[in-house]
């Protein structure tokens, strides 16, 4: 999938210029599609080309002139049609896992620090998710919301970062874990110092 339909679902949001779209995919997208705001802009650039979603200039005072942008009809009924094709099995690329997979022959060390700097990354992750999740609630208790609230798709996809990032957190502790004790029991095996496994 290319980046034009996580803008499409992006600006279901309203409309928005390019520097509120940065904001609303850093809040409520980066879970699932990455994308720098320079993408974003020419991705966004391309899209009015295609008629998928409209622009207007509001003029600004001591700034430069904004550009807003709402979803199309085009660009709409491209989304639906977008919804309806089979998603592409995801393909993951993570150099920390390549890492851990050669641990046997590597820094041990090096990697359980890896591994532990994930889990961190992974904590405040979760804590901004939460933040996000309070947000798109409001007043309303889950099961509230999730019944009639407005739009479920951004809350769906939030439950979705949410619950990778809490199994990042049960791999890396069971990783650590394995990692210590092959580190303690290596430490123990005849002829080698304790503690000079690595």
């Amino acid at each position: 999938m290319s980046l034009k339909y996580a803008v499409l679902a992006a600006l279901l949001e309203g409309e928005a210029s390019g520097y509120d779209l940065a904001k609303i995919f850093d809040v409520s997208v980066s879970n699932f599609w990455a994308a720098t705001p320079q993408q974003l802009y020419r991705e966004l650039d391309r899209l009015a080309a295609e008629g998928l979603v409209d622009a207007r200039v509001v003029p600004q005072e001591r700034r430069p002139n904004k550009r807003m942008f709402t979803l199309s009809g085009a660009g709409r009924a491209d989304l639906a049609a977008f919804t309806a094709k089979q998603p592409k099995p995801m393909a993951m690329r993570d150099e920390l896992m390549v890492k851990v997979q050669a641990v046997d022959v590597g820094d041990l060390g090096a990697v359980r620090e890896h591994v532990e700097e994930r889990m961190a990354w992974a904590h405040g992750k979760l804590a901004r998710y939460e933040r996000v999740r309070r947000h798109l609630l409001g007043d309303l208790g889950e099961d509230e919301f999730l019944a009639g609230g407005e739009r479920v798709g951004p809350y769906l996809t939030l439950l979705g970062g949410i619950a990778l990032e809490e199994e990042y957190l049960r791999w890396g502790r069971r990783v650590l874990d394995v990692l210590e004790r092959r580190a303690a029991r290596a430490s123990r095996a005849p002829g080698q110092a304790p503690g000079s496994a690595s």
